[in-house]
């Protein structure tokens, strides 16, 4: 992938050091990290949700931790040992994860839940109403009647 040098917006723009360091990063490749695969979809407007393939892992085997700007899922797999039983081949991963997320301003998690091996977390965006945008009304100037001139007759 090519890298951009976003060195001359720097000089021309206030307060989106966060953007540009956003967007760095995206160069950058996550380690080659695909475990455990996910999708992102928006459900609607300002809600979106999260889907992690994480087969083999209950509630108490998996953390969710928003702070910052960041979500973070982590996976820690405990080990069970069967007695008298040996595996001759293991193609379920029970390897620990942890993938993280970046999440933009006013993005809140509301819900996760665990279902047929599939994490679902749902995303709100919520705007403060200070924030949204507003309609200013333009008052027009009354027009009135055009004013005679009159003169004083002078003692």
């Amino acid at each position: 992938m090519r890298h951009v040098d976003f060195s001359p917006l720097y000089r021309s723009t206030v307060g989106f050091d966060r953007l540009f360091t956003m967007l760095d990063s995206l160069g950058q490749p996550d380690q080659g990290q695909t475990y455990p695969p996910y999708n992102i979809e928006r459900t609607g407007e300002n809600t979106y949700r999260i889907t992690m393939a994480v087969a083999g892992f209950d509630e108490t085997e998996i953390s969710i931790e928003s702070q910052a700007h960041a979500l973070t899922i982590k996976g820690e797999k405990s080990e069970e040992k069967a007695e008298g039983s040996e595996f001759l081949y293991r193609g379920i991963a029970k390897r620990a994860f942890e993938r993280r997320f970046q999440l933009a301003d006013h993005v809140e998690v509301t819900a996760a839940s665990l279902k047929n091996g599939l994490l679902h977390i749902d995303l709100l965006r919520s705007i403060p109403e200070a924030m949204k945008p507003r309609k200013i009304a333009i008052a027009a100037e009354p027009v009135s009647a055009p004013k005679a001139i009159e003169a004083q007759v002078a003692n």
